[in-house]
């Protein structure tokens, strides 16, 4: 994303609560199902890519994980976070970054994204995300990346998306991840609007 998307999404934290933003949830579903399905345990490194506002930090630190990450580009997003955790968001770790132009000071094992990867509509800026998901998820990790399906909406909070079924994001991986599972989602807004998206789940394995 570009400093111009930087500025539209520090606009739209700053105008609006985290509950009058389209993709808010009160329970993370259904990440937290898909990483039971991986096995994901609270030793585990883990990483919530364009986490933002997101619940599932509340979630994960509060069932004892221990190595969190929370990457966004809006500092706003992250400290509507941080003020909602209170002291205990010192038990994470938050970055401020674009994640096309990010470089991973560590090695993940499990990369969530739910709804930020479907904002890159350029190769360049899908080839720079892929990238990092390369350097950053070690060798037998998972990927959890949700996005709008094919039949789900072509915008979100004005930003054109690019849609995705399973076979397609798998395509655009490569052959260094295996499909584990593919699902879809039906999210409904806080006013009442159902958006389709498609969660797939990777094993990195080369």
């Amino acid at each position: 994303m570009t400093d111009k998307s930087q500025v539209h999404w520090e606009k739209v934290y700053a105008e609006k609560a985290e509950e009058e933003v389209s993709w808010y949830q009160e329970t993370p579903e259904p990440s937290l199902a898909l990483l039971e399905l991986v096995g994901t345990r609270p030793s585990e490194a883990i990483i919530d890519i364009g986490g933002g506002a997101s619940r599932l930090v509340d979630v994960l630190l509060a069932k004892g994980f221990k190595d969190v990450t929370v990457l966004d580009l809006s500092v706003d997003a992250l400290n509507a976070t941080r003020r909602r955790l209170g002291q205990v968001s010192d038990e994470a770790r938050w970055i401020v970054a674009d994640v096309t132009e990010w470089e991973p000071p560590d090695v993940y094992d499990l990369w969530h994204d739910r709804a930020a990867f479907h904002f890159l509509n350029s190769d360049k800026k899908k080839s720079a995300y892929i990238e990092r998901l390369r350097r950053g998820l070690r060798i037998g990790g998972h990927a959890i990346i949700g996005t709008f399906a094919t039949d789900g909406p072509e915008k979100c909070s004005g930003l054109p998306v690019t849609r995705y079924s399973a076979e397609s994001l798998s395509t655009l991986l490569g052959n260094g991840y295996t499909l584990l599972d593919a699902r879809r989602h039906e999210h409904t807004t806080p006013w009442g609007a159902v958006q389709k998206f498609q969660f797939s789940t990777f094993k990195k394995i080369s």
